[in-house]
């Protein structure tokens, strides 16, 4: 087997660590395959001559050149940034990533490197992901890509995209199982100290920093239910505290914010018993009564369901200290 060579796009902005992370973790791979094993060639390469990532750091970079899989870092984005301003400047690197693709060679994006592919055009009719946080913003942006935000990882007919950051180490244990063997793979992770048991990314989503959907009747709605997150649900009783129908309250609220108040109400009363299972010694029969579940099962089910963990899995990986 021939060393598998990987190129890391540079660009200006770029994040460093995501740079360097997924070569970093291929050398210590190739270290503890020993010798004999074909390993990586790895190179940073660019359509430039010389890139400054974020904080200021200077990458040395290489001329572009062919690679078997060429991985697209992520960049500095927040909510209020403006998208097209922050591309348009890489048509020189999106041109690159087209290019690769074309050639039938593996193109893999780490965290929101996600939206220089589909600027390249790489998603369309394709399923993705990437950061939870800029799923909307990708989804809206690629409407004819399919976004996956729980998963960690996804590849589509050689397209790989990743959640955030910290996803680019779950692709580099994929790429070195596939190409040094899982005990390889395992052991890279033991001493890396990197999960290879991850399978999503619903867990450590923040629903406080995702924008609210909604306007003044559907906060209203909200509003309620939050301030009664033990009682039981009763469509009714809302509908008249909100002074409408039934019918009108499903619709208005179904129109402003793409749920049900039910839908809302679950979401509601997970989010307050992760807070509960990270913060408190309450039991778990505690929690699901608080959060108005009698039965610990039904709780439990329905927690698992929106974070992809039992509550007892959900507190041993994010439990921060006794209360």
């Amino acid at each position: 087997m021939s060393a598998l060579r990987v190129g890391v796009l540079a660009y200006p902005g770029c994040f460093a660590s995501e740079v360097f992370g997924v070569p970093d973790l291929l050398t210590m791979a190739t270290h503890i395959a020993g010798p004999g094993h074909a390993g990586y060639e790895v190179s940073v390469i660019s359509p430039r001559r010389r890139v400054v990532a974020s904080g200021g750091t200077v990458v040395h970079v290489s001329a572009l050149r062919e690679a078997d899989v060429l991985v697209v870092p992520g960049f500095e984005l927040t909510p209020d940034l403006d998208l097209d301003a922050r591309l348009a400047p890489l048509a020189a690197e999106t041109g690159a990533i087209r290019a690769h693709a074309a050639a039938g060679r593996a193109v893999v994006s780490i965290c929101v490197g996600a939206f220089l592919l589909a600027e390249a055009r790489l998603l369309d009719g394709r399923r993705a992901t990437t950061a939870w946080l800029f799923a909307d913003a990708l989804a809206r942006r690629c409407p004819d890509a399919e976004i996956r935000p729980e998963h960690l990882v996804v590849t589509d007919r050689g397209v790989t995209t990743t959640a955030a950051f910290s996803a680019m180490y779950d692709f580099a244990l994929e790429l070195i199982r596939e190409h040094s063997g899982a005990e390889v793979a395992r052991t890279t992770a033991r001493v890396a100290l990197v999960d290879d048991a991850r399978a999503s990314q619903t867990p450590y989503v923040d629903a406080r920093l995702l924008p609210q959907p909604g306007n003044t009747f559907s906060r209203r709605v909200m509003r309620r239910l939050d301030q009664s997150l033990d009682a039981r649900y009763d469509l009714a009783a809302l509908a008249d505290s909100c002074r409408v129908s039934t019918r009108t309250l499903l619709r208005r609220f179904a129109e402003e914010t793409g749920q049900s108040p039910l839908a809302y109400l679950q979401s509601a009363r997970v989010r307050r018993a992760r807070h509960l299972l990270e913060t408190t010694d309450s039991t778990v029969a505690a929690i699901s009564a608080t959060v108005g579940y009698r039965d610990p099962g039904t709780f439990a089910a329905l927690f698992a369901r929106h974070t992809g963990r039992r509550p007892g899995d959900y507190r041993a990986a994010f439990r921060r200290g006794s209360a």
